[in-house]
């Protein structure tokens, strides 16, 4: 599998333009879990891949994890689709490794019969005759525990050196973590918080035992000061409506909101006077027509009044995203705002948006 390095050293142009919190270190000291959630269509994957590429920079080891099914990660890195099992995916910006997993539900159950019972067999011949999906199903809180369970047992990880492991638990407890920080590309806003809070899911199935007891560990991870939810969204009227919904119930289910990352944000091609008058309707077409003519072009009123059109309708888009931008000082979290890549996302594209986010002090 080819790794994917960093394209030449180099900031992105945009980045103090966009830039709407003062420089800091980092936002985030002391957090290693990293949700990511965002309304579909707003680059959730995408902001997903590079908070984790951001966080991996100048040497640290971060996983990058999906829940969801997709392959969004594979795709974004350029990789065949990945199985069940931590692979290294990438190398950050001044060096730093990322390593990606698909969490599949199926696997995690046998997973945690394993861990639990001793039943990777019996759960494998479950799995053939259906068993598992049927479980799941009537029970979808406990397809929640297995997936975000995953995330977090990366997130409690520890190096198991010989000499630890001899001494027993006091010194395994001193060991460094295998992983810095741990992103998982979660699910969509509207269903976040039901995803996260895995004990009110299984308050139904379980009051005690090993399912339970999973479900508290799970929940002990995901309510510590070292997990946050991030919200990812665009500037338009439903998007930023998602997030803020979204904001307001994760912050009710007493989980750690974290930070707004405002995806493809345009920049200005007029000066605000410019941009007022135009979002007004007041445009020069003549003024166009007379410099397209002395350019030489062919039909210059014309393509002037085209012009003018696109002109208004670029002045009046911003003046609504400024809007939308508004709303979003309400919660009062910190926001990033990450550059509108009309090219597409490539991986160079990727490091633009990790390198935006660390400039920014997400990472």
């Amino acid at each position: 599998m080819r790794e994917p390095r960093p394209p030449s050293p180099g900031r992105p142009a945009a980045a103090h333009k966009l830039r709407w919190v003062s420089a800091r270190d980092r936002d985030w000291d002391g957090v290693r879990l990293h949700v990511v959630t965002g309304k579909g269509g707003t680059g959730k994957t995408t902001l997903a891949a590079a908070l984790a590429l951001a966080l991996a920079s100048g040497g640290k080891k971060v996983l990058l994890v999906e829940v969801e099914g997709r392959q969004g990660i594979a795709q974004l890195f350029d990789c065949p689709p990945l199985p069940y099992e931590e692979r290294r995916v990438a190398v950050a910006a001044r060096g730093g490794d990322v390593h990606a997993l698909a969490v599949d539900a199926e696997a995690a159950l046998l997973d945690y019969l394993e861990m639990f019972y001793g039943l990777r067999r019996a759960g494998q011949a479950l799995t053939r005759f259906g068993v598992v999906d049927f479980a799941t199903t009537i029970a979808p809180g406990m397809r929640d525990v297995l997936l975000t369970g995953k995330a977090t047992e990366a997130v409690r990880r520890r190096v198991r050196p010989e000499r630890a492991a001899r001494r027993g638990a006091r010194d395994e407890a001193r060991a460094p973590f295998v992983y810095d920080a741990v992103v998982l590309d979660a699910p969509p806003t509207g269903r976040i918080a039901r995803f996260l809070n895995v004990n009110a899911e299984v308050a139904g199935l379980a009051k005690v035992g090993p399912v339970r007891n999973h479900a508290d560990r799970v929940m002990e991870v995901i309510r510590s000061p070292e997990t946050v939810v991030h919200f990812v969204t665009i500037l338009e009227e439903m998007p930023v409506q998602e997030c803020l919904d979204g904001i307001a119930e994760v912050h009710k289910a007493g989980l750690n909101v974290g930070g707004i990352m405002v995806n493809m944000v345009r920049s200005p091609l007029l000066d605000p006077a410019g941009l007022a008058e135009a979002a007004d309707g007041a445009v020069d077409v003549e003024a166009i027509a007379r410099g397209l003519r002395a350019a030489g072009l062919d039909r210059p009123e014309q393509v002037a009044r085209e012009l003018s059109g696109e002109v208004v309708e670029h002045a009046r888009r911003l003046r609504a995203e400024t809007a939308a931008r508004e709303r979003l000082t309400a919660p009062g979290r910190p926001r990033y705002a990450l550059p509108h890549l009309g090219e597409g996302v490539d991986l160079a594209g990727l490091y633009r948006l990790a390198e935006a986010l660390r400039e920014q002090g997400a990472a």
